[in-house]
């Protein structure tokens, strides 16, 4: 399965607001995204719980995997963004 690592950008990594700009992202991607960080679990890309639970801070490198290498590319992009502001 195709994967794209990545360093999280927003300044206080995946907390409440980036997380929800890059879950609904997921979402409205429809295709199944899986997102992990090195050590954890995979968690479901569409999930907010999911990606809350990564526990991903700034400069945490995250890896996201699905057949959809499309939609790998929009959210490894918008994690490399600061989604603090959006």
């Amino acid at each position: 399965m195709p994967e794209r690592s990545v360093a999280v950008a927003s300044r206080a990594g995946l907390h409440a607001r980036p997380a929800k700009v890059f879950v609904q992202e997921a979402i409205r991607l429809g295709v199944p995204v899986r997102i992990r960080v090195a050590g954890g679990k995979e968690v479901p890309a569409a999930s907010m719980l999911g990606v809350l639970s990564l526990g991903a801070v700034h400069g945490t490198v995250v890896t996201l995997s699905s057949d959809d290498e499309a939609a790998l590319e929009v959210l490894a992009a918008l994690l490399a963004r600061d989604l603090d502001d959006e």
